[in-house]
């Protein structure tokens, strides 16, 4: 990679050069040169500089100060913000996680020594090329995740990292190194200093990543056991079932692997058998039984999910989908109509990718059977929306005033006549007809 060129946005170019022809060292670094070599598009350019927070800021007319503390500046040009951070060596951490204080370097080497893995500590810029003294390039091509250094020191220096370890491998389908494991493994523990909101970032990321299961090097590292332990319960249940071919948690990372990488969708997949371990029970004839194992999921689901501070959109989605992944009907118009009301058509859709990729991490048993049933209910749900049929309060065709107006008195008994009127729509949808409607409210009267 010796004449590798990355193309650097026309802006980031602008600034490096600047920055070098004021006598300065300046050059993009860590994710962006990562990314760029992988091909792929980088998120954010960052840079860094042998010029202090107060020589860059005297260059250029628009910054702000991000973390000036730790040497970074945001130049913006033309309306897009760019971190401009000062060679640096961190001094002691103090929590896991931050430096107790940091010194201004002008030794590049300096500041690359100080980063998470070999494949984030690279710097490039068009007069140079690419700076990689720890073997980045190396391990980007051979697909490893690396620490730059010795391991235990830079999982002391910040436990977060650990975490960013798997995450990047699931990311970017690389293999952590057996140095970088071992290290992992021997301060895992150190996570419990970690805030629920940094560790709720890099579960995400991991989830939605291309290989969630991924998780199952957490749990063997131990590090699910510190902030994820319903997790570990789950890869030590067995499902002694012929619907079943995998312990609870390996179909859990099954399951999340075949839905699509939505936040929601796989955090229900991750979350939709936990209470399983709690309910289980094991029959005279040695199989084993989950009854009403969705409502004890839900209830954990919740918990996990408030733990780790997920927002209220979030942990109503997922909870909802979690209660209901495994409600199952026969495939004819009138159920459909039924579940959509009952779980709700903002995630019906969503309910049925639930299904699908709860479905497809179970044994063949009945397999085909479960996977028709499930496209019958999918194309009567097409028909349903296609025709706007009425499945909530929101499309009956009578509302609460309709009623008052045609004799009702105000009150409970408004609410109790509008869900009968909808639940007779839901049985038979041409009957979503005002006058239909109100006079079978004047019947019921």
């Amino acid at each position: 990679m010796e004449n590798l060129r990355i193309q650097l946005p026309c802006k980031a170019g602008r600034i490096i050069t600047r920055l070098q022809e004021h006598g300065h060292e300046a050059y993009a670094v860590g994710g962006c040169v990562r990314d760029s070599m992988l091909g792929r598009e980088p998120g954010d350019w960052d840079i860094t500089t042998s010029a202090t927070p107060e020589e860059t800021k005297e260059l250029f007319d628009r910054t702000f100060d991000t973390g000036i503390e730790h040497g970074t500046v945001t130049v913006l040009l033309e309306g897009e913000g760019f971190e401009v951070t000062t060679y640096r060596v961190d001094g002691e951490y103090e929590d896991n996680r931050h430096p107790r204080e940091v010194t201004f370097t002008r030794s590049l080497r300096e500041d690359l020594k100080r980063r998470d893995f070999t494949v984030n500590a690279m710097a490039y810029n068009q007069t140079e090329g690419l700076v990689d003294i720890f073997g980045g390039a190396g391990d980007l091509e051979a697909g490893i995740i690396r620490c730059v250094g010795d391991a235990r020191e830079r999982f002391s220096e910040d436990a977060l990292r650990i975490l960013r370890g798997i995450r990047f491998a699931a990311q970017l389908g690389f293999e952590v190194e057996e140095e970088t494991r071992r290290g992992m493994e021997e301060l895992a523990p150190t996570l419990e200093r970690i805030s629920a909101e940094r560790i709720q970032t890099e579960l995400i990321k991991t989830v939605i990543s291309d290989r969630p299961g991924l998780l199952k090097d957490a749990y063997e590292l131990g590090i699910t056991k510190v902030f994820l332990p319903e997790f570990d319960r789950l890869m030590e249940t067995e499902q002694e079932t012929p619907h079943h071919m995998y312990n609870v948690g390996e179909h859990t990372l099954h399951a999340m692997g075949n839905v699509r990488a939505d936040k929601v969708l796989r955090l229900t997949m991750l979350l939709h058998d936990m209470g399983k371990p709690d309910l289980k029970t094991v029959d005279s004839d040695g199989v084993a039984h989950f009854k009403k194992h969705a409502a004890r999921s839900q209830e954990i689901a919740r918990d996990v999910l408030r733990r780790l501070k997920f927002d209220n959109d979030t942990v109503n989605k997922v909870t909802r989908l979690v209660y209901y992944h495994d409600y199952r009907m026969p495939a004819s118009a009138k159920n459909v109509r039924r579940a959509m009301n009952k779980i709700g058509e903002d995630i019906f859709p969503l309910y049925m990718e639930v299904r699908r990729a709860d479905v497809l991490a179970q044994s063949m048993y009945l397999r085909e059977e479960k996977i028709r049933n499930l496209d019958e209910i999918e194309e009567l749900y097409r028909e349903i929306t296609e025709k706007k049929q009425c499945v909530s309060l929101k499309d009956l065709a009578v509302t609460g005033r309709d009623l008052i107006e045609a004799g009702m008195e105000p009150g409970k008994e408004i609410g109790d006549c509008l869900n009968e009127l909808l639940q007779a729509v839901i049985e038979e949808p041409e009957k979503n007809v005002k006058e239909k409607l109100l006079e079978i409210a004047a019947l019921r009267s």
